[in-house]
């Protein structure tokens, strides 16, 4: 039996290890987020992430919106359009922009204001090579309503 919790126990902790792998492949710079008005109901988070070896991104969460997003914006027939995508690929080495006007995490039907200054939590959902889904755990400030992206930190894991 006491073979039996040791092996338990290795196995915990082998768990363990590989999800600090993953987390610790992934590196995320700049993480903001804009700040909005009373009443607005949605808005955007913005960083660069990098993947030494190659993921993707395959969803968001934060407990300061009901629903949370992963957005594309782009030039449609002269038109800019934005969309809810399933996935947004990391390849490795190479780091991704999630800024204004292209990639972003959109965070709908906000549960309070974002006021320049406050922090949001946000937890990444990345999916590595081995088709194993982890959490990347961040807090991005929150930056005037007119921000633009600007380096202002770095975030890594």
């Amino acid at each position: 039996m006491k073979t039996r919790q040791t092996l338990s126990s290795l196995l915990v902790l082998l768990g363990l290890s590989s999800a600090a792998a993953l987390a610790a492949d992934v590196e995320i710079r700049n993480p903001w987020v804009r700040g909005t008005v009373s009443g607005q109901q949605a808005t955007g988070a913005f960083m660069e992430i990098t993947s030494q070896s190659g993921a993707t991104l395959v969803g968001a969460t934060s407990p300061a919106a009901e629903v949370t997003e992963i957005h594309e914006m782009k030039m449609d027939g002269g038109v800019m359009k934005m969309r809810a995508i399933p996935r947004l690929e990391l390849p490795a080495g190479k780091p991704v922009e999630l800024g204004p006007g292209g990639y972003h995490v959109m965070l709908i039907k906000l549960k309070q204001p974002l006021k320049k200054g406050d922090s949001v939590p946000l937890t990444l959902r990345v999916e590595g090579r081995d088709r194993k889904v982890e959490s990347v755990e961040l807090k991005a400030e929150v930056r005037d309503l007119t921000a633009a992206a600007s380096p202002a930190g770095e975030h890594k894991h």
